[in-house]
């Protein structure tokens, strides 16, 4: 297996994970895909990692999605694999910390799909989104056609994927796909800035959160809305008024100090 693929560095309560294929626009090759399955089990598994940033090396891509020259000489059961070892989305989707992906570059196909796998995305300038499927003619297997819809609409994610024309990184934060877009030297920073707000909070809270959320937006509203009402009649049963309080007066004080920001 080829070293390096995939970098994990640390910044505190932050994993920043680099997809680290530069020369081949971090294309999802067989090691890569590996070595990101390993590297999202072991920042899950560390108890002292609270957030992850995941992003691509060089300024071109975030990936440009399976390689396709590999592909053509394993054959498509890459584009369906569903263990984490061959799938880049389960294993982002399986880790329980939040993921906030740094879009640098494009994100294409299978790239696009790793990039709806993370929680919360920021892009840069230079950051560009498409879904060729239909022109290279393989459906999508990691959750492309069922999330884009969801997340800006049926009739956008239409457009997409059925012209293969990219998306700038303005129009995807004014369709709703990214939460902001930053200049390329300020991405990095933004993306772990928001984690260790994130990373601030209880991790044991942040992670149950994020699952009830989840949980919700696979199910019909009504049967989300009585999915919230058993985790939160469970949960809140075992919290004391003590503990609100405290922590009530520490989000007081935090938004004094964000007034005005």
């Amino acid at each position: 297996m080829s070293a390096d693929l995939v970098l994990v560095e640390r910044d505190g309560a932050v994993a920043v994970v680099t997809l680290n294929r530069p020369e081949a626009m971090n294309a999802l090759s067989r090691d890569l895909r590996s070595q990101l399955a390993g590297a999202m089990r072991a920042v899950d598994a560390d108890d002292s990692i609270r957030a992850v940033v995941l992003t691509g090396a060089g300024t071109r891509a975030f990936t440009a999605g399976l390689d396709l020259k590999e592909l053509g000489v394993d054959g498509l059961g890459a584009a369906n694999a569903e263990n984490a070892e061959a799938n880049p989305v389960k294993a982002i989707e399986q880790c329980r910390k939040p993921v906030i992906g740094a879009i640098n570059g494009v994100a294409i196909t299978g790239g696009f799909e790793v990039a709806l796998a993370c929680d919360i995305l920021v892009a840069s300038d230079n950051a560009r989104f498409a879904d060729t499927h239909a022109r290279v003619g393989v459906m999508p297997g990691w959750g492309l056609s069922q999330k884009l819809s969801r997340m800006i609409g049926i009739s956008r994610a239409k457009e997409l994927s059925l012209t293969g024309n990219f998306l700038d990184a303005q129009t995807a934060c004014a369709w709703g796909l990214v939460n902001r877009v930053v200049a390329p030297d300020a991405l990095l920073a933004a993306a772990k800035a928001l984690a260790a707000d994130i990373a601030s909070a209880d991790p044991g809270m942040i992670q149950a959160y994020k699952a009830l959320i989840d949980q919700g937006y696979a199910l019909p509203f009504g049967a989300a809305m009585d999915h919230e009402q058993q985790v939160s009649s469970a949960r809140n049963a075992a919290v004391s008024g003590e503990s609100v309080e405290a922590r009530r007066r520490a989000v007081m004080e935090r938004g004094r100090t964000q007034q005005g920001g």
